[in-house]
Parts: C-alpha cells; sequence; structure tokens
C-alpha cells in the first residue's frame, strides 16, 4: 500500500470516530454472591472486546427515519470559535497572501494558521471552519480550533487534498490549484454537532432542500451541488476489487475521473439526477456510520460556482 493510502487509512479512519472508548471502574457490589458478580465482570469484558453487535444493512434503511427523529438539531459554530485565542499572541502572517484572503477567514487564520477554510450548509447545523495540517492528518481528531483537547474534534481536510490557493475567474494562474476531489471529514457527534446531522441527507427529501454545499477558500467562495449519497467503509489493505472513494484526490485522466464517478452512482442511495463529467471539480464529505466495521456515509458534490 502507499504511503497516500497508509496514512489516510491510519489518520482518516481515527477522524471519524464519533466517541473515545474510555477505561471504565466498576463500583464494588454488595451482598451479591461471588459467582453473580464473576460472572457481571466476563460480561462486561466480552462486550468490550467485541463490541455491540452491528445492525443488518436493511436495518440502518429502516432506521433512518428514527434516527432523524431523534437526533439533536446539534451546535453552532459561533458557540466553538469567536472566543478562541491562540498561545504567545498574534501569529506571523508570511508566507500567506492576506491582501487577497476573505476578510472573515482572513480573522480565524489569524488565530490558526491551519484554517483553509470555511464549509456550510444552509439551513442545517454544518456552519464550520475547515482545517487541514499537512504534517499530522489526524492532529484535530480530539483537538478544537485552539489546539486543546476535545473529543468533538474539528471539520478537517485530508492532509492529500489541495484546497487552492488561486481562483477560478482568474484560471488559478493568482495560486495554485483545487485537487479534483477534496476530502473533508468530521465525527458523528450523537449531540448532532460537526457532521452529526449528516446522516439527515440519506433523504432524499431532505438532500433536494439542502442540496447545495457552500466551500469557501481563503481566497474564494465556491458552491457545489449534491451528486450522490452512498454508505461505504474504509477496506482493509489486503481486500481485494473494492471501490476505495478515500483514495481518489487527482484524476489524472478521463477515465480515471469516470470510473469515481460510476462507482459513486452504483452505490447511491437514490438518484439526485445530477452528475458530473470529466473537468469538474468535487468536494467530498464523509462521516462515520455503524451499518459495518469502519462504516462511512458519504456525500459528494461538483463544483457550479
Amino acid at each position: 500500500m502507499s504511503n497516500t493510502t497508509n496514512r489516510y487509512f491510519l489518520g482518516v479512519v481515527k477522524l471519524n470516530l464519533p466517541f473515545r472508548v474510555e477505561q471504565v471502574e466498576l463500583a464494588p457490589l454488595v451482598f451479591v454472591p461471588a459467582f453473580i458478580v464473576t460472572l457481571y465482570i466476563l460480561a462486561g469484558i466480552a462486550a468490550l472486546i467485541h463490541g455491540p453487535a452491528e445492525p443488518a444493512p436493511q436495518e440502518v434503511a429502516e432506521s433512518v427515519e428514527e434516527d432523524i427523529q431523534e437526533k439533536p438539531s446539534g451546535i453552532k459554530v459561533s458557540n466553538l470559535v469567536n472566543d478562541v485565542s491562540v498561545e504567545g499572541g498574534e501569529i506571523d502572517l508570511a508566507g500567506a497572501d492576506t491582501e487577497r484572503m476573505i476578510p472573515k477567514l482572513t480573522e480565524y487564520y489569524n488565530k490558526n494558521h491551519d484554517c483553509i477554510g470555511w464549509l456550510k450548509i444552509d439551513d442545517t447545523v454544518i456552519d464550520y471552519p475547515v482545517l487541514q495540517n499537512k504534517e499530522d492528518n489526524g492532529y484535530y481528531v480530539y483537538r478544537d480550533f485552539n489546539k486543546k483537547e476535545d473529543d468533538t474534534g474539528c471539520i478537517v481536510m485530508d492532509a492529500d487534498a489541495e484546497f487552492g490557493t488561486g481562483t477560478k475567474a482568474n484560471n488559478y494562474e493568482d495560486g495554485s490549484k483545487p485537487s479534483t476531489n477534496m476530502i473533508i471529514g468530521g465525527h458523528n457527534m450523537r449531540n448532532g454537532s460537526m457532521f452529526g446531522n449528516l446522516d439527515l441527507f440519506r433523504k432524499q427529501s431532505y438532500t433536494q432542500q439542502h442540496n447545495i454545499i457552500k466551500f469557501s477558500t481563503l481566497y474564494e467562495e465556491r458552491e457545489y451541488e449534491i451528486i450522490a449519497v452512498f454508505l461505504s467503509q474504509i477496506y482493509m489493505p489486503d481486500q481485494k476489487n473494492v471501490f476505495r472513494y478515500y483514495t481518489f484526490y487527482e484524476a489524472n485522466s478521463k477515465e480515471e475521473f469516470d470510473d469515481f464517478i460510476k462507482n459513486i452512482k452504483k452505490l447511491q442511495m437514490f438518484d439526485t439526477g445530477v452528475t458530473a463529467e470529466y473537468g469538474d471539480e468535487l468536494i467530498t464529505l464523509n462521516t462515520c456510520t455503524y451499518h459495518v466495521t469502519d462504516g462511512r456515509l458519504v456525500v459528494v458534490g461538483k463544483r457550479i460556482k
């Protein structure tokens, strides 16, 4: 396996975990026969080793309505990053073209150099800064915008993707061009924050009403129309003849691009009525789900603005 795939496998698998398993200490049981205590402890150990039983795929589909009804609406980003500050005072912005930056994002970049853009889907809780650490793909797994420990983590662009410092209006001659496909991940939080409500897009009606993904880089505002929503998983390195959507960043040929589109359309949960062609720019949002081991819910959009 290539270094790129290996780093993604190690980083993104960890990135999308919705929670961290903590050590559990059992309180003493009083007036209970010793054999019952022993059985209780053994059962607990077995549960920790094997984990909860995975639901069958059909059960996942049948539970969509229940999931939508039960999951909270989430936490707005204004409660998470507006008051952050970086230890040591103001950051030196040398190396970044701050004169071309979108003013709002200049403020966040000043607070954290890893901020490379902003992700928003209107009328949803998804309204967050996007971070990228080229040296450590898993850096923000359990760190907040201010680089402090936090189980919520951040919305993160994969280290092997390029967001592009140029603008399409100038044919990217004023900076770098983005990857064919930018992959962005976030925790599937039970309180609905981060990508906790991405599973709402399993419903065709919801996707139709929220079909535009807005991603602003430091220098340019972009919009993407959703072309596919599907379930997948992170595969083991030795698994053959499987579609690894999470390794597709750059289409070096029309055949590579068309193969990616063909595969996501084959997996899509419903027909969006929208497709993409070679030369289009793509964005992929993904978070963990539990229909299989290391399952993923994936939303792909193509750039329209």
